[in-house]
């Protein structure tokens, strides 16, 4: 089956590293459960699923050193002032942010491009048709269309989008020294109560080789 490619760009990018979550710090490249994400906010049925091949990085990796307001509590789901309660009594439901809010220190990713190498899946027997899904991802994408806004790591980050048509630039990182980027997340086990699920991946001549690293090394949760 033939894939797709995507090229994704944002000024900035936090792809947040699970064991550093109080003071979020992002991984140096794209997730492959990130890039998932903008391509089922492109196009998804239930029918399919993604499945990310590959992710080229397509500028220099910088990090910028940021803080951010953030608010420290949820709404809950129980209680006087919960969900529940305000659904059965038809009360507004409230947050106050100047009681929550909190300031916390991220290290972001900055002025990120990738371009996304991935193909799908069946899920099922039903509407089976390799060419009239990629025809919809790709006339979607070169609309700028979208079931939801496409997001790098952290929804405040907006990814722009645009297909790849014809052979993909070599990175500009071509060149330098394959680089170990440690255990990195790759997806969550929905079946196993949502059990991350690590690989190890590297980057080689600027690019992620999502499907030889998991063929090399497997996952662990």
């Amino acid at each position: 089956m033939s894939g797709i490619q995507l090229r994704v760009w944002g000024e900035y990018a936090c792809f947040t590293r699970p064991e550093l979550k109080v003071e979020r710090v992002s991984y140096d490249v794209m997730t492959p459960s990130a890039a998932r994400g903008i391509l089922e906010a492109v196009y998804w049925k239930p029918s399919i699923r993604w499945v990310v091949d590959r992710i080229h990085v397509m500028k220099p990796i910088r990090f910028d050193n940021v803080r951010r307001n953030e608010v420290s509590a949820k709404v809950p789901l129980k209680g006087a002032t919960g969900v529940s309660s305000a659904m059965k009594k038809g009360v507004p439901l409230r947050l106050y942010v100047e009681d929550n809010r909190q300031q916390r220190a991220a290290l972001l990713l900055r002025d990120v491009e990738y371009v996304i190498e991935a193909h799908f899946e069946y899920t099922s027997a039903e509407d089976r048709n390799d060419g009239k899904h990629l025809d919809m991802f790709n006339r979607r994408a070169k609309k700028g269309q979208c079931f939801h806004r496409p997001y790098l790591g952290c929804r405040e980050f907006a990814a722009f989008f645009e297909p790849v048509e014809g052979e993909i630039p070599a990175s500009p990182l071509f060149g330098e020294e394959p680089r170990d980027l440690g255990w990195m997340l790759y997806d969550l086990d929905y079946r196993n109560n949502m059990t991350p699920l690590f690989f190890r991946p590297s980057l080689e001549r600027g690019v992620v080789e999502v499907t030889k690293a998991l063929e090399r090394e497997g996952v662990v949760s």
